[in-house]
């Protein structure tokens, strides 16, 4: 039963009228059977015996003739509508039983085969209408109309899925819209305060010039606050319109390129770095200039938080490029993926030193290029096993499973 559910509907159809063919075959068969044998007992009733059995003898015959009609005038009313009905049905049975089984063959078709896959499709229809995605249909037989069912379910699936990540962006872009407020009204009530006391207090000489220039070099760092608020906004801006350009990259290229970086970091924060890449002849086809990005957002990320030193291992074939980066420093505190949403910030002095989007940029990134972004707390010996809400920190995996034959590049 489970093959011939599964048949397509073609063979399915021929199959039905076969079968009601051969029934429609045999039907006909005993009905003109039974009416001939009625209507030949009906007409026997009117037959001269003696001489229907002395022509039988006299002419020498092994089986009996055919018994011979009466004239109508010669029967009765009653026996007469029944030998017509016994003509009738001698006539047109095969006719009319082709007919009705051909009918009721494909009224068991449609009930077997269409009318289960499209009684769900047109109440997916209507859901799907309704704007209610949280439904899932049922029919899985292998035909044409499973197939038909199960393409519907994907492309419910699918328009969940975007509904999902629309709505997702939609709450993006208005805490984008809260924070570009955040972000720049802050530094500007700070600037607009300085700017009132010097005009205030510098005329009247009430303030040396030692806490003028206090106020002006805090004024700077409130301007460099806003570039780097504007250069993040920019790169946010691009995200979804930059292009990947696929480059071969080297293990000793990539290395040299983040040496330097983690040289730099050394200098600005003051804390140790190790790094080991693997050593291969293998070349990943990648864009270049995003996987530095991320691997700047990372690092700037671990030298901030670390307490004295920064790990680092990369690992290239030429179908992948992994990267580890792990810090010493307390770790975090809250679900860790909730680090690479959009303005994660665990302490909110964070906030006067970036804007919290460096971490969410790189996930983009990693996702745009076939990979994904991992964070993980790892437990150590001594003071690092302790977790802490002051810092974002711990080890962080950029797990880049970036295929050599990327599909976007």
């Amino acid at each position: 039963m489970g093959k011939i559910k599964n048949l397509s509907l073609r063979k399915t159809i021929v199959l039905y009228m076969i079968i009601s063919l051969i029934i429609s075959f045999y039907l006909s068969a005993l009905i003109m059977r039974i009416a001939s044998t009625v209507q030949n007992n009906i007409w026997w009733n009117y037959v001269d015996q003696e001489e229907y059995f002395e022509m039988a003898e006299g002419d020498g015959r092994r089986y009996l003739p055919d018994v011979p009609r009466p004239h109508s005038y010669e029967m009765k009313e009653f026996d007469y509508h029944v030998s017509e009905i016994c003509d009738f049905l001698q006539t047109f049975t095969v006719l009319i039983v082709s007919v009705a089984g051909s009918i009721i063959a494909v009224f068991l078709f449609y009930k077997h085969k269409l009318k289960c896959p499209i009684e769900e499709l047109e109440l997916a229809s209507r859901q799907v209408g309704r704007n209610n995605l949280d439904f899932h249909i049922t029919y899985e037989n292998e035909d044409e109309m499973g197939g038909l069912c199960k393409e519907f379910e994907r492309m419910r699936g699918q328009l969940a899925e975007n509904n999902q990540q629309l709505w997702k962006m939609l709450e993006e872009e208005k805490a984008l819209r809260a924070a570009i407020a955040h972000d720049i009204r802050s530094p500007l009530s700070v600037l607009e305060g300085y700017q009132e006391m010097l005009s205030e207090y510098l005329p009247k000489k009430e303030i040396n010039m030692e806490q003028a220039l206090e106020m002006v070099n805090e004024s700077k760092k409130q301007i460099e606050r806003m570039d780097i608020f504007v250069e993040t906004m920019r790169k946010m801006s691009s995200l979804d319109t930059r292009e990947l350009v696929a480059e071969e990259i080297t293990s000793k290229q990539v290395e040299i390129d983040v040496r330097a970086e983690m040289n730099v970091f050394r200098k600005k924060f003051g804390k140790l770095y190790e790094l080991e890449c693997s050593e291969t002849e293998e070349k990943f086809s990648g864009d270049k200039e995003v996987i530095l990005e991320v691997i700047e957002n990372l690092l700037s990320n671990a030298f901030r938080y670390a307490k004295t030193k920064v790990e680092m291992e990369v690992f290239l074939t030429c179908s992948e490029l992994q990267i580890r980066i792990k810090d010493d420093g307390v770790g975090f505190t809250i679900d860790k993926q909730k680090a690479t949403e959009l303005f994660y910030q665990q302490n909110v002095k964070d906030s006067l030193k970036h804007s919290g989007m460096g971490m969410y940029i790189s996930r983009l990134y990693c996702e745009k290029h076939g990979g994904q972004l991992l964070i993980e707390n790892e437990k150590q010996s001594g003071d690092n096993s302790s977790i802490s809400s002051d810092c974002m920190s711990g080890p962080i995996f950029l797990c880049c499973c970036l295929f050599v034959v990327i599909y976007i590049l």
